[in-house]
């Protein structure tokens, strides 16, 4: 194959990002249809997807320390009070307010008390020598921190006043006892593991990972190590993609490259639904002669294709896949979930952040599953602007502001790895130096 069919397949896979919107029972080399269906917005296209999302509904008990990434099947609630008694948070010394009317009070100190200790009730006139942690003695309503303090002998010099609960963490100051602290659909980070191991929780009920299949196709791609015939290029979004879905925590099956013919994309998709929640592919959604994504889900479950306005990314494929080889006569509980990526990489990349990431969270029963958005500055002028919703890739500058990565091409991949994020620029708006964006860190998507 020369490097111009090459090119003319891959445009005709839907590699180039542009993908002919499809319509029920529509004959692929039938003309094209000039009046199209207006394209989805981003919400419209991410409303019609969750609403797709089957939960799993099998959970696991594990190990806490295990659990990092995990979204909860049950909440963890605290069976005692956080911190569980009243404790000092300064090194110090514990006294009675009434002791130490004023500045220069001296008082005799009688324990010591360090963390992990218990003391003896406090007699008036007398002090604590206690530190971090250490638990309050009877009698005692506050702490004096040692910088504020002179020790002299067994005696201390108080050179400040205190007011009753000064330095004292109470009982339950954090936590409640009954208190939820982790609600079900959490998805565990590791200050939240630390939450649940400060409650004693050893283990907790987590949903079961999610199962998800991928699969390539095209003729025209290689896998590094091999050469690279003419024509042929290397498939950098086996790599992205499956980056992508073990940081979520799935447990993914690869089928490989799958050969351009609608009986091997049929049979793929087919051992793809055994076992799995989600099936994902990227490439080949187009309505080409070569493009068998469409003829083969539609065989096998049932298809969308969808058309979204949004640069990079445009065409996205969500359908089901039947189990069993039973085509669209099963119910979708009966099906594998179906997602087809555009097959250039920074597409296929933006697609899966907007997409399917959210999609996978709220299979696992996560609620909120919108990217954070944070407002920033940008330092770049944007005067070419898009009809669609552009994502464009900036990267954070020394100042606070973003910078423009110059080629906002869909085919340029490095400009995911140079930058830090995505802005979220609406239709027709063109951006202004100086002008205050909409930004999606990468930080929190690709985690």
């Amino acid at each position: 194959m020369t490097a111009a069919a090459a090119s003319a397949a891959s445009r005709r896979r839907g590699l180039s990002g542009h993908c002919v919107p499809a319509c029920a029972g529509r004959d692929d080399n039938a003309p094209r249809m000039e009046n199209r269906p207006p394209m989805l917005t981003l919400a419209q296209a991410l409303d019609a997807l969750l609403a797709g999302a089957q939960p799993i509904a099998e959970s696991e008990r594990i190990d806490t320390l295990q659990a990092n990434g995990r979204v909860l099947a049950q909440p963890v609630a605290s069976t005692l009070d956080v911190p569980p008694a009243d404790n000092t948070s300064m090194d110090g010394y514990a006294l009675r307010c009434a002791d130490v009317p004023m500045p220069g009070a001296r008082l005799r100190v009688t324990q010591r008390i360090p963390a992990g200790h218990v003391g003896v009730p406090l007699e008036p006139g007398t002090a604590a020598r206690i530190f971090t942690g250490g638990l309050i003695p009877a009698g005692a309503d506050a702490v004096v921190m040692q910088e504020q303090c002179q020790a002299d002998g067994d005696f201390v010099v108080v050179n400040h006043a205190p007011g009753p609960g000064e330095w004292i963490r109470r009982a339950g100051e954090d936590i409640m006892a009954g208190a939820v602290i982790l609600p079900t659909g959490s998805r565990l980070t590791p200050q939240a593991l630390g939450l649940a191991a400060s409650v004693g929780q050893a283990q907790v009920d987590v949903v079961r990972r999610p199962r998800v299949a991928v699969f390539f196709t095209g003729d025209e791609l290689a896998m590094p190590g091999e050469p690279l015939k003419p024509g042929a290029i290397y498939n950098s979004n086996r790599f992205t993609l499956r980056g992508l879905l073990e940081n979520l925590g799935c447990e993914v099956t690869d089928f490989g490259i799958v050969p351009d013919t609608l009986d091997a994309t049929r049979d793929t998709l087919r051992r793809a639904a055994q076992g799995h929640d989600l099936i994902l592919t990227s490439g080949g959604v187009s309505v080409g002669e070569e493009d068998h994504i469409k003829p083969a889900v539609q065989a096998e479950g049932r298809l969308d294709l969808w058309q979204i306005a949004i640069k990079p990314g445009k065409p996205l494929a969500f359908g089901h896949v039947a189990r069993g080889g039973a085509g669209g006569t099963q119910s979708i509980a009966d099906s594998a979930a179906f997602l087809g990526l555009p097959g250039n990489p920074v597409s296929s990349f933006v697609t899966f952040l907007l997409f399917v990431r959210p999609f996978l969270l709220r299979m696992q029963g996560v609620t909120d599953v919108a990217p954070r958005r944070m407002p920033m500055r940008a330092d770049f002028d944007l005067t070419k602007f898009d009809r669609r919703n552009e994502f464009l890739r900036v990267k954070i500058n020394e100042g606070g502001g973003l910078d423009l990565f110059p080629n906002q091409s869909s085919g340029v991949l490095t400009s995911t790895v140079w930058g830090d994020g995505l802005v979220d620029n609406p239709p027709n708006q063109p951006i202004r130096r100086g002008d205050i964006v909409s930004f999606l860190p990468f930080a929190n998507l690709v985690a």
